[in-house]
């Protein structure tokens, strides 16, 4: 193969493994690139992410609760859902299922429910 087609197969099969074939690239003043950037953590995104959802024009939501509540709360659930899982796997045994401990998870999904709403 000659030197040009080199050239012209190399470049051919670059742009065929992106997704996207064509980047626009524009400038913002200092407080709108501010804005952009708060808006796009509110929504634990990347700032051209952000920008690329808008411009398609997809409606974002914030989340309802932050992202470290969020994380928070899905270790507390993780920790009920063990317990539970404890309490029947002693109950399915043929054990006795203390009722406080039941009581005490019930107690503790009504907690976790309260924040989410």
């Amino acid at each position: 193969m000659n030197e040009p087609q080199k050239k012209a197969s190399t470049k051919s099969t670059t742009n065929v493994y992106r997704r996207a074939s064509k980047q626009i690239n524009f400038r913002v003043s200092e407080l709108d690139y501010l804005k952009l950037a708060q808006s796009a953590q509110t929504l634990n995104m990347s700032v051209p992410a952000f920008v690329k959802k808008k411009a398609q024009g997809a409606r974002l939501v914030a989340p309802k609760i932050a992202a470290k509540d969020a994380q928070k709360i899905t270790y507390q659930l993780a920790k009920i859902g063990s317990n539970l899982n404890q309490l029947a796997h002693h109950a399915n045994q043929g054990g006795r299922v203390n009722p406080q401990a039941l009581k005490d998870l019930q107690n503790e999904v009504q907690r976790l429910w309260q924040q989410l709403t």
